[in-house]
């Protein structure tokens, strides 16, 4: 390795790292999130049901926004966090400075963007010094929900939600329900909606010789089941224990604690189940804010 090169890249990492200390700092004080986008984290939400080879492409370095395993490593820019990346990092940068030719990058693509699988340092090492394209083999992860640079798990989570909402009403189109009521935080939480009504109109159809429509069904679990159970979440005040969630999260998370102790208690009531969570989430509440409290007095 060439003195003059080595020395070089060393300094090259030492830039890049100050400038992911500069950023996380900066990022902290927007309450911008500066990690890097997880794989796992991501398709958890996503859930892609196939993947596809694509092979060999050049691909856009702007749009590889996470890592499938080394995501603690790197800022949300690619940038090393890290001193033990500098030696593996700096002989990236000697064979870019020397025209040496190194193998593609690994990459999932999922929501036109990418994740890299194997190759995180080349990237690093590409974003840092303003490179446009990289070569990469590629394999299509399918998603409806597209992706963009920047974008935090959190912003993901809504944009799951927002498309899993829209395609519930294109398929049933339910003016039959008050959707502005009805609005979930949680990936996952509409589909297991029409899987509480489906259950529910198996119940009906059991009494009786002709088959009920998922509109009536749903009229009738909405009535019977869904409102109840506000209900006595309004009574007691239970939204109140869970900062940033709706009625409808509230109304999903007590049909399951619900289903648990039933399975322990066949006559358990749904008054008996929100009455506990309310104590339980209360005093989980307390300790978080008492823990708060003693965590800012021992930083001053």
């Amino acid at each position: 390795m060439d003195s003059v090169n080595n020395s070089q890249a060393f300094d090259d990492f030492s830039r890049a790292k100050r400038r992911a200390h500069f950023n996380s700092f900066f990022n902290t004080l927007q309450w911008k999130n500066s990690d890097l986008l997880s794989l796992y984290e991501v398709t958890k939400i996503i859930k892609p049901k196939k993947e596809t080879y694509l092979g060999m492409q050049t691909i856009p370095v702007d749009k590889i926004i996470g890592s499938e395993g080394r995501y603690r490593d790197f800022s949300s820019a690619f940038l090393p966090k890290k001193e033990m990346l500098r030696s593996r990092w700096a002989s990236i940068d000697v064979a870019r400075m020397e025209d040496v030719i190194l193998p593609p990058i690994s990459v999932y693509s999922l929501g036109g963007n990418y994740f890299v699988r194997d190759g995180n340092h080349r990237v690093s090492v590409a974003k840092s010094m303003g490179t446009e394209y990289i070569d990469a083999e590629v394999v299509e992860l399918d998603s409806q929900i597209p992706l963009e640079p920047g974008m935090t798990l959190k912003q993901i989570k809504s944009r799951a939600v927002e498309y899993e909402r829209n395609m519930f009403i294109s398929q049933y189109n339910p003016t039959y329900l008050p959707m502005d009521e009805i609005k979930f935080t949680s990936p996952g939480s509409y589909p297991e909606m029409v899987n509480h009504i489906l259950v529910h109109k198996y119940y009906i159809n059991q009494n009786r010789k002709d088959e009920i429509s998922f509109e009536e069904a749903a009229k009738s679990w909405y009535k019977n089941v869904y409102e109840p159970i506000i209900k006595e979440v309004r009574k007691d005040n239970l939204l109140s224990n869970f900062p940033g969630e709706s009625e409808a999260d509230l109304y999903m998370w007590l049909v399951r604690r619900w289903d648990e102790k039933k399975r322990q208690k066949k006559d358990a009531s749904i008054e008996e189940t929100v009455s506990e969570a309310k104590k339980e989430t209360a005093k989980g509440r307390l300790k978080r804010y008492i823990k708060k409290f003693l965590d800012f007095f021992s930083k001053n």
